[in-house]
């Protein structure tokens, strides 16, 4: 053996032993840290969590950018995605053990312009790494750890696991990830549905997603298309008359891609996220983590309905734009008359918005910031058109004041028995704003959508029912003062308990109160599950309070259901990846009042409805049997309604997050501006028949009350009393009656009329009730069966 020889050996021997040092070394991880085995195996570390609908429909997700994968399994991948990939990126998958050596060699002869040398199990191990190293050493030790790992996923999954693995963590255009979500966004359906050009679109994306984006670069994509059938044609899995057939079609997309702006229930997926987030702080995996919603691939089913969603959206879209138009005709806001004595409110509009913050950041001072506030540029605003925006030029203060200006709403329906949650609308658009108007935090002043609270405890514990009569006159209250704050001349005498229910006269649920005590009623409200502390004073009775739309809608569960409330639903199960069920949620339920009181208030609430401050709701409907009540806040600034069926309940509030903007005049009420969403909806989800909604459903009259009827309902007038709820129902602030009158100084009419309410309470607390002959009035002795006809006793001739 010659010397050349030897010395020759001796290089490729030390070379041979120094490249199996250095992947020995690489394998275990000394020059970074190496993927291990159940990582390649179980790409859920990086999966997004989903959320369903109670069909199954996915609502949305959460993820993390690269997160925003779906998993799913190799038999749910059409057959043409899995040619098209084979064809096009590696033909020789099927033969290989991880490395194609005539690929290889072929990339490196003609440096890389006849393709790359990497197999598809190489690719995937590509996959593994968070970014792709820059510089070429860097670059040199990551593709011998590629080599590396696609050697043991050959070694440990099959060619049909490798597949999927591969398909499930590959990046396809617009930032979407994993064949299930580029199948769902490009096409609007699942992978195992994808036709043989579908297929091809999207593996031809796989070469370069900016290029190939059939949405945004369609030539590029459709020639792309037609080299990938070409590709499956070459191959075999074609024949060359269907890939030439094929190929003269063009692309149809069916684009829809889930974010949180565009999503079905945004507001609602936002308050899931942070209960699901505090759900995953308290529990643990197996390996004695939390669990991530961004990362662990948890499904998440909810109660929410999406068709049910659908109709509270159209029903907001449909009303919302009309009382905006109202409003933004009104003379103080179109002189900006609105604004005055409320620059603090712009002022911190400003200070908290992103632009204030970047001049801020780039060293303008205060004075030089607001006056770039005043100048008028480019934008884009929400508007209540297809796309939710429009395009103007407003100065930013402006638009501060123009967003500022819309009326905001909140829409919550539920089933009253299960208490699952069927549809939830936080505002009127999520992506320009994320306030969620529902949910337990947000409180608005409620009006008269209090008042079943009281009359409900009054029946329950005083021995009230529907025909007990009530002095519609203002009550005062020692140490307190006078309830309602402003003396209504035209309602005076005395009403019977249905017909204030039914009008909503504040009268006689001051007098209610009285009865009751204030103390007392702020006990029930927390006796029937209302969250939020409620102070004892007298005004409460007219809902000076502030609650959420969530809380009212939880208390109003025991009308429907029987006496029983039941705590808002939102969330039926979790599981994981694999379809493991980690929780299951069920009601909060107690029960509040007797089956007695809710049937009775159920029937009496239907007054409101007739003929009441929702006058022929019901009747427009074809509804058998239902409950409402309207609220109306001082000068307007809140408009609620809640209403229910046997079968479903629901409840709006209007009104704009600045409560000095409002409507004015007689649009402004709970039966006109938040009436007509809730009436929407109802009509929809009374015309899909796949709900399964029954508008003959009746409720449940208890046993006790089968043989018994109300000799004596009272009447009901058909003509509302003058400021019964309207336009400034002067309930006032709870403030407003805390400060002690000076009794001394009370008008002698006053006195008079206090004597004459003392003497009339002294005469009706033995009953908490005054013979119909007489007690009414005159011209109130008409039209006496309408509560006969409610309980179902016929009405006498």
């Amino acid at each position: 053996m010659t010397r050349a020889i030897k010395i020759f050996w001796k290089i490729f021997l030390i070379g041979f032993l120094v490249v199996v040092l250095l992947i020995t070394l690489i394998s275990f991880g000394l020059f970074g840290k190496m993927p291990s085995l159940a990582q390649l195996e179980n790409p859920s570390i990086t999966l997004a969590s989903e959320v369903y609908g109670d069909d199954g429909t996915m609502l949305g997700k959460y993820y993390k950018e690269k997160g925003n994968r779906s998993f799913v399994q190799y038999k749910d991948i059409s057959k043409h995605v899995v040619d098209a990939l084979v064809a096009t990126e590696d033909e020789r998958f099927y033969d290989h053990s991880g490395i194609d050596g005539r690929s290889l060699a072929r990339a490196i002869f003609f440096m890389g312009k006849e393709g790359g040398g990497s197999t598809i199990t190489q690719q995937l191990a590509l996959n593994m790494f968070d970014e792709r190293a820059e510089n070429k050493l860097a670059r040199l030790l990551q593709k011998i750890k590629e080599n590396i790992i696609a050697v043991k996923l050959e070694r440990n999954f099959t060619k049909q696991e490798i597949l999927a693995l591969y398909l499930n963590t590959v990046s396809f255009s617009d930032n979407v990830y994993g064949i299930r979500n580029a199948s769902r966004t490009f096409f609007s359906k699942e992978p195992d549905r994808l036709n043989v050009e579908e297929a091809a679109v999207l593996i031809g994306m796989l070469k370069a997603t900016g290029t190939y984006n059939p949405r945004t670069n369609y030539k590029a994509s459709f020639e792309r298309r037609n080299t990938v059938l070409d590709q499956m044609a070459r191959n075999k899995y074609l024949s060359d008359a269907k890939a030439a057939a094929l190929k003269k079609d063009p692309i149809k997309l069916n684009y829809k891609k889930l974010n949180e702006n565009n999503g079905i229930a945004p507001y609602f997926l936002d308050v899931i996220r942070e209960e699901l987030k505090k759900w995953c702080s308290e529990h643990k995996k197996q390996d004695g983590d939390n669990y991530d919603i961004y990362e662990d691939g948890l499904h998440v089913y909810t109660t929410i309905n999406p068709r049910m969603q659908l109709y509270a959206e159209e029903a907001v879209a449909k009303h919302l734009p009309v009382l905006q138009r109202v409003l933004a005709s009104q003379r103080s806001l179109k002189t900006d008359a609105v604004w005055k004595g409320h620059a603090n409110v712009l002022e911190a509009s400003m200070r908290n918005s992103d632009r204030w913050k970047s001049l801020k950041a780039e060293g303008l001072s205060e004075d030089e910031i607001r006056k770039s506030f005043r100048q008028k540029v480019r934008m884009k605003v929400f508007a209540w058109n297809s796309k939710r925006e429009k395009d103007t030029i407003m100065s930013p203060l402006d638009s501060i004041k123009y967003h500022r200006e819309m009326l905001q709403t909140a829409f919550m329906v539920t089933d009253p028995m299960t208490g699952h949650v069927k549809a939830w609308v936080g505002g009127i658009d999520f992506k320009n704003y994320k306030y969620d108007h529902v949910n337990l935090k947000t409180k608005r002043q409620v009006g008269s959508s209090i008042k079943p609270f009281l009359y409900s405890l009054a029946i329950e514990e005083y021995g009230f029912t529907p025909e007990t009569m009530c002095e519609a006159t203002q009550q005062y209250f020692p140490g307190s003062g006078y309830v309602p704050a402003n003396p209504n001349p035209k309602v005076s005498g005395v009403r019977t308990m249905a017909t204030g229910l039914a009008y909503s006269i504040n009268e006689v649920a001051a007098y209610i109160i009285k009865q009751t005590t204030p103390k007392r009623f702020a006990e029930f409200l927390a006796q029937i599950n209302i969250p939020t502390k409620v102070q004892p004073y007298p005004s409460i009775s007219l809902g000076t309070c502030e609650l959420s739309l969530y809380e009212m809608m939880w208390g109003y569960s025991m009308f429907p259901t029987g006496g029983v409330s039941i705590k808002p639903v939102c969330i039926t199960r979790i599981e994981d990846k694999n379809g493991n069920v980690l929780a299951r949620f069920d009601a909060e339920r107690k029960e509040v009042i007797s089956q007695a009181t809710a049937y009775t208030m159920a029937r009496m609430m239907q007054g409101a409805v007739d003929y009441g401050t929702a006058a022929g709701l019901r009747s427009r409907l074809g509804i058998a049997e239902m409950g409402g009540k309207t609220g109306t806040t001082n000068d307007n600034s809140d408009a609620w309604f809640f209403g229910y069926t046997p079968q479903l309940m629901a409840g709006v509030w209007i009104g704009c997050d600045d409560r000095f903007i409002r409507l004015e005049g007689g649009l402004g009420y709970g039966g006109a501006a938040a009436r007509p969403i809730w009436e929407a909806f109802f009509a929809k989800a009374f015309q899909d028949k796949t709900l399964g909604l029954d508008r003959q459903a009746r409720f449940v009259q208890p046993e006790n009350m089968r043989n018994q009827y109300y000799d004596y309902l009272g009447p009901i007038e058909h003509t509302p009393p003058p400021g019964a709820e309207g336009e400034d129902v002067g309930n006032g602030g709870a403030d407003a009656y805390l400060d002690k009158p000076d009794t001394q100084n009370i008008p002698t009419e006053s006195k008079e009329a206090m004597e004459e309410q003392k003497v009339l309470q002294e005469a009706t607390s033995t009953k908490n009730q005054i013979s119909k002959d007489s007690a009414l009035p005159a011209d109130t002795k008409k039209k006496k069966g309408f509560f006969r006809r409610l309980f179902g006793k016929k009405e006498e001739n």
